[in-house]
């Protein structure tokens, strides 16, 4: 799903976790209590309190620095063709800003963004479905009951693939792209392509993908990989992921026009791809976000259970070779390091990503995107007209020796999370 993206990140997890000294200090995902118990309405009906344009207010009640923000907005600005930033803390928008065809009522592809959604809705599913699969995580789900379409087994070695392994990649799976790299308790395995996802047969080339290592002895970035643990919650519960995430994620937290990605070109896909291309407005991805900070909780609602909240930013044990835990990279290891350790996120293709910051009371969400990424023909949502085109003839800074490197890639995203952390001013 991601590409390139998905390359530099695979790449610079491997770096990073031989840059650390150990596995770093566990960080749960504890509930940040709020002052108030603020949740806000749906945007029909209000939306977020904000502070946004008010400068003073920003500083007095959400603790921000509305200068370094502007500063941040910089890097979304040079590092992808379309892009936003929204930031929100202590519950309240203090910060909403886009460029090129980014908006707060678009839909974009958001990529490997939506394997969070995967991730969570998988949590949601283990509580709900708790009789159907009773050992959790620690299910092995290649199984007749959980993935019949998967017999006859193509290689034994997946009898062995947990859904915690598939939800922190560490099932197994080949690595994506041109030049796929796995991690071996921090030790970078370079490994030839593979075929992977065929997005016209999305569920067998998912789970016929091949494997590169016994499960749970390495870390691959796989987008088979949560797209099979989405087959399984489509068998236990018997309802399609778009569908299962539309009544106990959306319409809970009063989510406005979203969708997937399934139209492509002549092709409509019959299910939603678990490894993403989930398409929500601007301001339910914070919803989303602020939901996982609240730690699962919507309003008087454990929408999510808060200890799988509590799993998704600290070192798993289904994963113990990258800083990766159910679809999250996370910064326990402090290989971000103007962020603090609690911090966790998930980025796509185009520079994309939601992140979650319990222990600033923050969440932010950055915006990307190349123009086909906007295309309302992928999800066959009306769209807002496109009224800035600016940016049609835009193309990403060239990496030099006087720049801090590809802004349009991972190192933008970080480099937004700890620009938007150092705006704090508590």
């Amino acid at each position: 799903m991601r590409s390139r993206a998905s390359r530099r990140t695979q790449i610079g997890l491997v770096l990073l976790t031989l840059l650390s000294s150990g596995a770093g200090t566990a960080v749960a995902a504890a509930a940040a209590p709020g002052a108030d118990g603020y949740f806000p309405p749906p945007d029909r009906d209000g939306g977020w309190r904000t502070v946004v344009g008010d400068a003073a207010k920003a500083r007095e009640l959400a603790g921000l620095d509305a200068r370094r923000l502007d500063q941040a907005f910089t890097i979304v600005e040079r590092g992808t063709q379309n892009g936003g930033l929204l930031v929100v803390r202590r519950g309240y928008l203090a910060y909403e800003r886009y460029v090129g065809r980014a908006g707060r009522d678009v839909n974009p592809d958001m990529a490997s963004t939506g394997k969070a959604y995967t991730s969570i809705a998988c949590g949601v599913m283990l509580r709900e479905f708790k009789d159907k699969i009773p050992a959790g995580l620690d299910t092995k789900v290649f199984t007749e009951a959980y993935l019949p379409e998967a017999f006859p087994l193509d290689d034994p070695r997946r009898a062995q693939i947990t859904l915690g392994q598939l939800l922190c990649m560490s099932a197994g799976y080949n690595g994506e792209g041109g030049g796929p790299v796995g991690v071996v308790r921090g030790v970078a395995k370079p490994m030839k392509p593979a075929p992977g996802q065929n997005i016209k047969d999305l569920d067998r080339s998912s789970l016929r993908s091949p494997l590169w290592c016994d499960p749970g002895s390495g870390y691959a970035y796989a987008s088979p990989s949560p797209h099979v643990a989405s087959m399984v919650l489509r068998r236990v519960t018997g309802t399609e992921l778009q569908d299962y995430i539309r009544t106990r994620l959306a319409e809970p937290m009063g989510w406005g026009a979203w969708g997937y990605c399934l139209h492509r070109g002549d092709y409509d896909m019959p299910h939603a791809n678990g490894a993403g291309s989930i398409a929500v407005h601007a301001t339910d991805a914070l919803r989303f976000g602020y939901c996982l900070l609240r730690g699962g909780r919507w309003g008087d609602k454990q929408l999510v259970p808060a200890d799988y909240v509590a799993l998704c930013n600290q070192p798993s044990p289904y994963n113990p070779h990258a800083p990766f835990s159910l679809q999250f990279e996370h910064n326990a290891d402090g290989h971000v390091a103007g962020a603090p350790a609690d911090a966790f996120y998930k980025s796509g293709a185009g520079g994309f990503a939601v992140y979650v910051v319990p222990s600033l009371d923050l969440v932010i969400y950055k915006m990307g995107g190349r123009d086909n990424q906007y295309d309302p023909a992928l999800t066959g949502l009306p769209q807002p007209p496109v009224t800035d085109h600016s940016r049609e003839a835009w193309q990403p800074i060239l990496r030099t020796p006087f720049n801090e490197g590809s802004l349009s890639g991972d190192d933008g995203i970080r480099r937004v999370l700890e620009m938007v952390c150092a705006a704090v001013q508590d």
